[in-house]
């Protein structure tokens, strides 16, 4: 009983977390984008009929992409890749990154509908921060300066800043988490690691060689997709 408890507990405080997080990412994309709609003089509202449109359009599209991840070659089976990204920055270029941030929550919430969770909701948080790491800044800088070249240097900065914070977030934050809710130490979790990669031999190299890579592709993918196809949907969009 008292067991059941501590685990009812700690799954409690990790979603209360999960929230937070959340929470805090639509404030910051909130402020940013008031901000940058100040600097342009731009007096429309953040979100609109035709933007709520077009987030439920791209947030089925991004959770359709998000239920179909695929195992990778370098890391371990419980990490997964997906180009969910893809349309959530579309959405986030397009509407700014209130849009983005939204798209991303509920791509993960039509992932959960659809295919539940085999991690605890960690791997979802881990989504969802990750996500974020990408589509924020990169939405963020474009917001100010809307031009191609800002396009491009947003993508860039997205792509560095989600390559940095995911293995940072999964070295000092995931890994333990997941190692707590499961009961799992963490030399088994690494040890899933050395399986397919003889290079991991500890949390520091298991997020430097299968979540650093991993999260490169993702956002290279995402942003080549992103410069590619934006400009001739953004007359469609709007």
């Amino acid at each position: 009983m008292n067991n059941l408890l501590t685990n009812v507990r700690e799954n409690l405080v990790f979603v209360l977390q999960f929230l937070g997080i959340i929470l805090l990412c639509f404030l910051a994309a909130a402020f940013f984008q008031t901000l940058a709609k100040k600097r342009r003089h731009d007096n429309t509202k953040i979100l609109n009929t035709q933007a709520i449109t077009v987030i439920g359009m791209f947030s089925a599209i991004a959770g359709m992409l998000h239920i179909f991840d695929f195992a990778i070659f370098f890391a371990p089976e419980f990490y997964k890749l997906d180009f969910s990204e893809i349309p959530v920055m579309i959405a986030a270029f397009a509407y700014g990154p209130v849009a983005g941030v939204m798209t991303e929550f509920l791509k993960i919430l039509i992932k959960l509908m659809f295919k539940g969770t085999s991690t605890a909701f960690v791997g979802d948080l881990a989504n969802f921060i990750i996500g974020c790491s990408y589509v924020l800044p990169a939405s963020i800088l474009y917001q100010f300066k809307k031009t191609k070249k800002m396009a491009l240097v947003s993508c860039t900065v997205g792509t560095i800043l989600i390559t940095i914070v995911g293995p940072m977030i999964n070295a000092l934050y995931l890994i333990p988490a997941f190692s707590a809710l499961y009961h799992m130490p963490i030399e088994v979790i690494v040890g899933m690691g050395s399986k397919v990669n003889s290079a991991i031999t500890d949390v520091t190299t298991l997020v430097i060689w299968a979540v650093a890579p991993m999260n490169l592709i993702k956002g290279v993918a995402a942003s080549v997709v992103t410069m590619l196809v934006y400009k001739p949907l953004r007359k469609l969009l709007r």
